[in-house]
This record gives structure tokens, C-alpha cells and sequence, in this order.
């Protein structure tokens, strides 16, 4: 009965592989595929790229703005005016001129600084994107290796218990050993197709994460980094550094406000062609209007209070930013020096389960020790090889989190 459980449950977990239509294919490794090269790739599919573009857009707006003639639009004036509808004297004038708003005193260089930071806000902001990228890529790589690596160890579980069913079968037809002991070869061998089909699937779920974020079938065959030196976080950091740069542009635009506190001035040139009541010519004149706008907290009030606001919003960001940054950095160092230490103590027990699976083998071949035994040996030296590979991964994983950590892009 519990043969045929694990056979059905076999069959459960393949049923979702076949039934989805969809065209099986497997990571391959390529020795010419490179960790930047696939981060490239990535960043290049991130849908995050249209803000950057609209940044782009931005920047060159508030550039044309700050090199401009003008701080503002000119407008058209036209006017007429009569007094058919009144008086009725034949009184009768026209009118034609051009507005044109003047900079105020520091408004331009206080313009040209914003277009400034905004190049350098959206320069940071490219480079954070990258790292982000990167790090993405790192998770889905190193997931993808570690998965690979349990891949290859379920298979030579299973390739292993098969062996010693067909061993223990053959044993059985010779009368050596008893009909439990094929059963009990038999469900290990089982056990151990369930294991291989289950991280079979969990690689395929690997592959798939990397392929949507890369959208490369291939993955590059050593992933491995070198530690970077730094050991501290820097305002070079880029994502330190981008959200400075927000900082930096706030202010710009706290500046800018306190200038354009009230309208600009307005220089009006017009012509003008009257006549007046009970007059049968027409006068023509040339007239000058300006127009200066006054400073008032209706109007300047609620702009450096928003300004203000902004200031210390992009602040607060940074501040936790930072502290965010120490934290992800301080976990990286720990977790690397737990890793060697852990992996000193697995490359021992390593050792100690692979000797003595030697020994339970022998043993076994012998008639010295029954089945149950070898099936124990078996099952530590497996633990012991999973644990030993599994460290080995996550030390490299670990030193690519590092490199995250600390701001260092492939």
C-alpha cells in the first residue's frame, strides 16, 4: 500500500510538467556569458526604463527653460472699443501690443542650477537602477546555482538507490537476503525519484524567475566575484548617492521658489489708432505698460511651505536610507563570517560521513551489517554532501551579497 502512495504521488507531481503545452527548455551554461553582460541585459528589459526616459524629457524641458529669451510665454494683446452702444459720438479705438515677462533678479541662475540637479538626479537615479538590477540578477543566478546543485545530488541519490535495489534484488534471487529488505531497497529508490521530481521543479521555477527578469535562456558558467575591499559606505554608494541627489534637487527648487515668490514683471508694447467723439481723424500712438507684480503670502506662502516639505521628505529618505544601507552592510559581514565558519565544520563531517558510508558498504557486502544500516550510511553521507555543496554555493552567494550590500556593481 505505501508502494503505490508513493507512486501516485509521483504521478501527481508530473502531471503539472506535462500538462502545461508549454515548450520544455533548460538553462545552458555559456563560458562566454558574463555577470555584467546579463545585468545589461536585465536592465535593459526593466520596465522601470520608461521613467527614465520621461526623466530625460524633463531634464531637457527644464533646460530649455532656464536657457530661454523669456522667462514665460509673450502674449498678444488685440482690443477694440466704440461707443455705438452708448453715446453714440462716433468715438472709436484700436488697439495692438505684445506682452513680454521679464526675469527677476537671480531667477535665471536659480533655473539653470535646477536643470542641474535634475541631470544629476536622473544620472543617480540611472545608476541606482543599475545596482538594483544587479542585485536582482545576483538572487536569480545564485538561486539558479544552488538549485543546480541539489539537482545533481537527487540525481545521484536516486542513481545510487537504484543501484543498491537492483544489488539488493539480485541479493534477494540468491536467497541471501529477505523479501523486506527489496521492499525497503524499493521504497528508498522511490523516495529518491520524489525528491529528484520536486527540485526539478523548484529549478524550473528558478529558471523561469531568471529568464523573465533577463530574458536569456543561457546563464553564464562561473558567477563567482571577488570581495570587494571597501568596508564602509560612502557617498559614492549609488543609491546613497541617488537619493542625495533628490535632497540636493529639493533644495534647488526651495531656492527657486523663494525667487519666484510673486509673478514675474510684464513689459507691454502697444499701438494704438483712436478717434475721438465728433473727431473724423485718427490719432496713432505708441505706449509702454509695466506691470510688477507684488509679494504676497497668498501666493508665496503655500509654495515654500510645499517647498519646505519637500526638503524634508527627500531628508527623512536619506537618513533612513543610510541606516538601511549600515544595516543590509553589517548583515552581509556577519553572514559571511558564519558562512567559513559553518563551512569548516561541514568539509569535517563531510569527511566523517563519507568514511563511514565506506565502511557501512563494506559491511554490508560482507554480511556483517543488514540493510538498514547501509541505508543510514547512505542517508548521512547524502545529508553531509547536500550541507558541504550547499555552503560552498552560499559562500559565493553570500560574497555577491556583500558586493550589493556595500554598493559594488559586477
Amino acid at each position: 500500500m505505501r508502494i503505490t502512495s508513493n507512486i501516485t504521488f509521483v504521478i501527481l507531481l508530473l502531471i503539472p510538467i506535462f500538462a502545461t503545452g508549454e515548450e520544455a527548455w533548460t538553462l545552458v551554461r555559456n563560458q562566454q556569458l558574463t555577470l555584467p553582460m546579463v545585468v545589461s541585459k536585465a536592465l535593459e528589459r526593466s520596465p522601470k526604463q520608461q521613467v527614465l526616459q520621461a526623466g530625460n524629457t524633463l531634464v531637457d524641458a527644464k533646460k530649455i527653460h532656464a536657457n530661454s529669451i523669456l522667462p514665460a510665454a509673450p502674449a498678444i494683446i488685440i482690443g477694440h472699443q466704440d461707443d455705438a452702444i452708448g453715446s453714440n459720438r462716433n468715438l472709436s479705438q484700436w488697439e495692438a501690443g505684445v506682452e513680454l515677462p521679464v526675469w527677476m533678479p537671480g531667477q535665471r541662475n536659480a533655473r539653470e542650477t535646477v536643470a542641474r540637479d535634475a541631470q544629476t538626479e536622473l544620472d543617480s537615479t540611472r545608476n541606482g537602477l543599475a545596482l538594483e538590477i544587479a542585485g536582482q540578477v545576483r538572487e536569480a543566478i545564485w538561486d539558479v546555482n544552488m538549485t543546480m546543485g541539489a539537482v545533481e545530488l537527487a540525481d545521484s541519490q536516486y542513481n545510487a538507490a537504484l543501484a543498491l535495489q537492483n544489488d539488493v534484488e539480485k541479493r534477494w534471487k540468491a536467497g541471501e537476503l529477505a523479501k523486506t529488505d527489496v521492499m525497503l531497497a524499493q521504497n528508498g529508490t522511490l523516495l529518491a525519484k520524489t525528491a529528484l521530481l520536486r527540485i526539478q521543479a523548484e529549478l524550473k521555477h528558478a529558471e523561469h524567475r531568471y529568464w523573465v527578469l533577463t530574458g536569456l535562456k543561457e546563464i553564464p558558467q562561473s558567477a563567482e566575484e571577488k570581495l570587494s575591499k571597501r568596508d564602509t559606505i560612502d557617498d559614492n554608494h549609488p543609491w546613497l548617492a541617488e537619493i542625495t541627489s533628490k535632497v540636493e534637487m529639493a533644495r534647488g527648487q526651495r531656492d527657486l521658489v523663494s525667487v519666484e515668490r510673486r509673478e514675474n514683471p510684464q513689459v507691454q508694447i502697444n499701438a494704438r489708432r483712436d478717434r475721438g467723439a465728433f473727431d473724423s481723424l485718427y490719432n496713432d500712438s505708441i505706449g509702454v505698460l509695466v506691470r510688477v507684480p507684488l509679494d504676497a503670502k497668498v501666493r508665496s506662502a503655500p509654495m515654500m511651505a510645499d517647498a519646505e516639505m519637500a526638503i524634508a521628505q527627500a531628508t527623512s529618505e536619506r537618513d533612513q536610507r543610510q541606516l538601511i544601507l549600515q544595516t543590509s552592510l553589517h548583515e552581509a559581514e556577519h553572514n559571511l563570517e558564519v558562512i567559513r565558519e559553518e563551512l569548516k565544520i561541514v568539509e569535517e563531517q563531510h569527511h566523517l560521513a563519507q568514511e563511514n558510508l565506506r565502511l557501512a558498504k563494506k559491511s554490508f557486502a560482507l554480511g556483517e551489517a543488514d540493510l538498514v544500516t547501509l541505508l543510514r550510511g547512505q542517508s548521512m553521507a547524502y545529508e553531509a554532501e547536500r550541507s558541504l555543496i550547499n555552503r560552498r554555493t552560499q559562500l559565493q552567494w553570500n560574497i555577491a551579497r556583500y558586493n550589493q550590500a556595500i554598493g559594488v556593481l559586477p
